[in-house]
């Protein structure tokens, strides 16, 4: 089985790593990328691929947008990425539907394949139309994540995202501050922001999002910036680009 594919997600770290682990399937004869979802239908018209990895949100044009674009019985077959919580997880694995979670890990994105290779072409239509059914209703509403998957050991914890204090930035990855623990999240600071309601969380640097009713205090610093002091004593410095963001902040207390 010669495989042409399509990866589709607007973070390039995320098409990297699709890249990376199709690369090392002999049964995969191309791979192709597309950045946003504009580009993702223009590509599937073009090159008709036989395999689409397809990420669920992206900014103007969603995965659902791209299906609905081209119909669902002109799609090929599509695995969806996405950054839900256990509750879809629970109900792709019940229904038996092609999913791939965020951050991606090996094991799973085997299964994911094998499943593909064990269906024929014929029934891509119908199962597309299966899973976009199933995650439209499980994705809106709400828009934003309730809850995050962390990869700890051979399990899967899943964080409130109401629990977290601030996140940072480290490399490839982001840490999750939660009371006196953290944990590390291989997804990259655009995402995680996208992800998050703003009316809850605000990044306060290029490296920093913090929980906003966390913050006890919040001073001016050199050059326009802040330094905010959380509940737990813990001291953050904002971004001289992210000083707009605090000022509205002490305009409107929350």
């Amino acid at each position: 089985m010669a495989l042409k594919t399509l990866i589709v997600d607007d973070e390039p770290l995320a098409r990297e790593g699709l890249r990376a682990l199709l690369s090392q399937d002999a049964d995969v004869s191309a791979i192709g990328e597309a950045k946003d979802g504009r580009e993702a239908v223009a590509s599937i018209r073009e090159s008709n691929p036989d395999l689409v990895f397809l990420d669920v949100q992206m900014p103007e044009m969603d995965g659902f947008a791209v299906v609905r674009t081209i119909g669902a019985e002109h799609m090929p077959a599509v695995v969806f990425v996405t950054a839900h919580d256990q509750y879809a997880i629970q109900a792709f694995e019940i229904n038996a539907l092609d999913y791939l979670l965020k951050p991606v890990i090996e094991e799973r994105f085997v299964k994911a394949l094998v499943r593909v290779k064990s269906r024929s072409h014929s029934n891509a239509a119908d199962l597309n139309r299966q899973i976009m059914g199933l995650i439209e209703t499980i994705a809106s509403p709400p828009r934003y994540v309730k809850r995050l998957a962390v990869r700890s050991a051979a399990k899967t914890l899943f964080v409130d995202v109401g629990d977290v204090d601030w996140i940072d930035a480290a490399e490839n990855y982001v840490e999750l501050h939660v009371g006196r623990t953290s944990h590390l999240v291989h997804v990259t600071m655009n995402a995680i922001e996208k992800s998050l309601d703003p009316q809850v969380f605000l990044r306060i640097h290029r490296s920093v999002i913090v929980n906003l009713g966390r913050i006890k205090s919040l001073e001016s610093s050199t050059h326009g910036e802040y330094v905010l002091t959380l509940q737990d004593g813990a001291r953050l410095q904002s971004g001289r680009t992210y000083s707009e963001r605090l000022r509205v902040l002490t305009n409107n207390p929350f």
